[in-house]
């Protein structure tokens, strides 16, 4: 095991740990709603982002480069979620007029200049995987030699 994994997973247990403790002095109508909202979560992702990414992958993927296929699935797999999970946020819900600082950020905008980055990157890992191929060939396959 690298020490990159045992350090990345030493965080995630801290972080689960901070959770729990924050979780551990919350009332019964607030857990419920955590419950739920984490229930809600998990059905989309299987309802609408899983279906989503592979009929995109089925029918764009193809149609893209080699190299650049597991980059697009990824971006999708990343943009897909985050757009997701920022639904209620993006559509005001739970904004109360009563209260003009909830809720009163440029969401939309954030959104876009997230949007752009997840592009950004995805083209940024294609052109890095394009280049290195380039640069090195894969060696020819002494199987194929007749």
């Amino acid at each position: 095991m690298t020490p990159l994994r045992v350090a990345l997973g030493a965080a995630g247990a801290v972080l689960m740990l901070v959770g729990l403790y924050h979780l551990l002095g919350t009332d019964l109508p607030d857990l419920v709603s955590i419950a739920v909202f984490l229930a809600g979560g998990v059905l989309a992702h299987d309802l609408l982002i899983g279906p989503l990414v592979v009929a995109v992958g089925a029918l764009l993927v193809p149609r893209l480069p080699v190299r650049s296929r597991a980059a697009v699935v990824a971006g999708l797999v990343v943009l897909l979620s985050v757009t997701l999970t920022t639904v209620p946020v993006l559509g005001r819900f739970g904004a109360k007029p009563d209260d003009p600082g909830l809720l009163n950020r440029p969401y939309g905008v954030l959104w876009l200049g997230f949007a752009l980055a997840v592009v950004v990157v995805v083209a940024v890992a294609v052109l890095v995987r394009s280049w290195a191929a380039r640069r090195h060939p894969p060696a020819p396959d002494p199987s194929d030699a007749h």
